[in-house]
């Protein structure tokens, strides 16, 4: 695949270039710019850095880090064998156990999260940092939703991390979570208030926190950019003004001459008496008691 002229391969972080070090040099340039190219494309082209991610995996399939960068862009693609595939080669490679969360998950989207919770309660678990651990119980919470869980999942994610007030990277997925959590247990009231505590968390955006409750408390978002919505929009504020006047004009019709009301009236509906002074008379007291 094509790799623009300004990708150099060394904006790859020193670690990963050290690995690559094992290679002939200009095998690990080829394999470092494809690297940073899976790097680049992951969040918003997941596909393209798969692509990429294959190329770097032909070129240098005993390497690490590449086992490791083919491993996420096949989960970010919901290639979930493939990724469980590289994650364990990865593994293997390394002897770490920070990609053991992400390997759990992958077992849910295999539809297997006995598995994934099996794996919640493995000794590599105590060997991961403290935003692993977090990582691990979110995985644990989703695998207890997938088996309708719901109590189970909440309770799961009740922790110490979700209880202080200290905000890290992973607070704000911890607290929207716990709300998810509490909407499929049935604690819609208590949602709402751990919603909030996401948003606050989450400077970066990185969940729908504020959309989620938005919904709950019933506010539309309208994209003002939008050139479909504001023409709707004018639309529908225009249509109670139209319906005004069409109600108006059916309601009164003002005539500007005599011809206008011959035309409209036809001899034979409306008769006028030429001699009527204005004054109605009395009904009569027979007509009263009829």
């Amino acid at each position: 695949m094509p790799i623009p002229e300004d990708v150099t391969g060394f904006e790859i972080d020193a670690d990963v270039r050290q690995e690559l070090k094992s290679l002939p040099k200009t095998l690990a340039d080829d394999v470092a710019r494809n690297l940073v190219m899976v790097a680049r494309l992951l969040d918003d082209e997941p596909e393209e850095a798969y692509q990429y991610s294959r190329v770097a995996l032909r070129l240098a399939s005993r390497v690490a880090a590449v086992r490791e960068a083919a491993g996420f862009a096949s989960y970010v693609t919901q290639r979930y064998s493939e990724a469980l595939t590289e994650f364990r080669a990865a593994r293997r490679m390394t002897g770490r156990a920070d990609l053991w969360p992400v390997m759990a998950d992958c077992e849910r989207g295999l539809g297997r999260p006995e598995k994934a919770l099996a794996m919640a309660g493995e000794p590599e678990v105590k060997q991961l940092d403290k935003a692993g651990q977090v990582e691990m119980r979110l995985v644990a919470a989703g695998a207890r939703g997938d088996m309708e869980q719901f109590d189970a999942a909440v309770v799961t994610l009740q922790s110490s991390e979700l209880a202080s007030s200290a905000v890290h990277p992973w607070t704000a997925r911890l607290r929207y979570a716990y709300a998810e959590a509490l909407i499929a247990a049935g604690r819609g009231d208590e949602a709402r208030d751990w919603f909030a505590k996401a948003v606050e968390a989450d400077t970066d955006g990185t969940t729908n926190a504020a959309e989620r409750l938005a919904e709950i408390d019933g506010v539309e978002f309208i994209d003002a950019l939008d050139p479909e919505l504001a023409e709707e929009e004018a639309e529908q504020a225009a249509e109670p003004a139209a319906r005004k006047g069409g109600e108006s004009s059916d309601e009164r019709v003002i005539f500007e001459d005599e011809e206008d009301v011959e035309e409209f009236y036809d001899e034979d509906d409306l008769e006028i008496d030429e001699e009527f002074d204005g004054v109605v008379p009395e009904r009569s007291a027979e007509r009263d008691d009829r």
